[in-house]
Formats: structure tokens, sequence, C-alpha cells
């Protein structure tokens, strides 16, 4: 996955052989909590999905690598990011969102590998992450295939946004969106406060109100 910053992307994987990889609300909340870890040092949550064998990021990347403490690298006490201006980086002390995006799901695939006494992968290998404002002239066809958009930059995360929050409708879990609990859908719409999503972040791209629009 190549990720630039300053660019919004639509990150997603499947459980393998389109297995389940959520069993119990408890693993839904459990990922949540790598999401946090993981993703948040590099980017802004725009928008999720957990759907029962798989997961939708809507994420704007802030940097690809991003410093962290000593101690951290050698897992002694502090996780938190320190910035990168105010000492010299190398290699040594710094992650990058590919290599965590990575860690969190092998964490997660031990977790459940464990809780279940299996072994094997969980995750297909491969995480596929759209860019949804440098498009290229490629069409992100997971979500896109069969409508016709006039100016992609723009279009395009308005399009990611709704399918996103419209993913549990489609797959017949829920009849309305702000049913399924495991969306950010919830927090735009007012009935939660959740505070994984960064509601600035969307509104500069004109997002928050998009999915309650149908």
């Amino acid at each position: 996955m190549n990720f630039e910053p300053g660019n919004l992307y639509h990150v997603y994987n499947q459980g393998n052989n389109r297995q389940k990889i959520f069993f119990s609300r408890e693993n839904y909340l459990f990922f949540l909590k790598k999401i946090k870890i993981h993703i948040l040092p590099h980017a802004d949550i725009v928008a999720w999905c957990l759907m029962p064998n798989h997961f939708h990021l809507m994420i704007y990347v802030k940097d690809v690598s991003v410093a962290i403490a000593a101690d951290s690298i050698h897992g002694v006490t502090s996780s938190h990011p320190v910035n990168m201006q105010s000492r010299p980086v190398s290699r040594g002390n710094e992650i990058n969102l590919n290599n965590n995006i990575a860690i969190m799901l092998r964490s997660y695939t031990r977790a459940i590998n464990k809780q279940f006494d299996r072994s094997g992968n969980l995750f297909r290998e491969a995480t596929k992450a759209e860019c949804l404002t440098k498009i290229n002239g490629i069409t992100p066809a997971f979500f896109c295939s069969q409508i016709n958009v006039r100016i992609p930059e723009k279009e395009y995360p308005q399009v990611c946004f709704n399918y996103i929050h419209q993913n549990p409708v489609n797959a017949n879990l829920v009849k309305l969106p702000e049913e399924w609990e495991f969306s950010s859908y919830a927090d735009y719409c007012g009935i939660r406060n959740g505070k994984l999503i960064n509601r600035a972040r969307a509104a500069e791209f004109g997002l928050v109100y998009s999915c309650l629009q149908g």
C-alpha cells in the first residue's frame, strides 16, 4: 500500500476465504481498540464499519511514519508518538502506517486463534487501500463499479462515505444504518458520541451529513 500524507484512503480487508472475523460483540470492540492504537498515530478516521467478515476504514493520512519513544521500541512502557521535529529520527525509532496495519491484523488474528484454539490466517494476505482524492484515472471497483462519477477527486469521498455506512443495510444485516452498532453512522447522526472519528476532518471534505441524506 502506498500512502501519501494529505489524502483520503479507503482501507479494507476481509476474512480469508470470506470467513468470519468477528464472532462476538467483544471481538468488535477489541478490534476498535486495535484501530485506535495502530491507525490514529498516522491518520484521522473519517468513517468506519466492521462487518462480520470484513472491515472498512476511511482515513485521512497525516504522517506515513511517526517517531516513537525509545522505550516503546523495546516494549517497556510508553507507546505515545513524539514530535518528529524535536529530535533526529532513524529507522530504529519510528513506525509506519503499512507496518502498523499489518501488526494490527496479526495481533487480532493471534487473539482470535487463541480464543478458538485455531491456527492459520484470519484475514486475506493483502489489505487494500484505494486513494479517494488522487485517482489518476483508476476507479475503485470495490464500491464504484456501477456508478458514473464525473469528478472523481470530489465525488469518490462522498460515494465511499455513503457506501461504508450503507454496507450493513446492503448486506441485509439491518433495515436502517443506525441499527448497526459497529459503524460510525451512529456518531454522525447524533445517537452516539463516539471518539474514534474526526468530525472536523470529515467536514473539510463536506462529508458530515452525507450519510443522513440517503
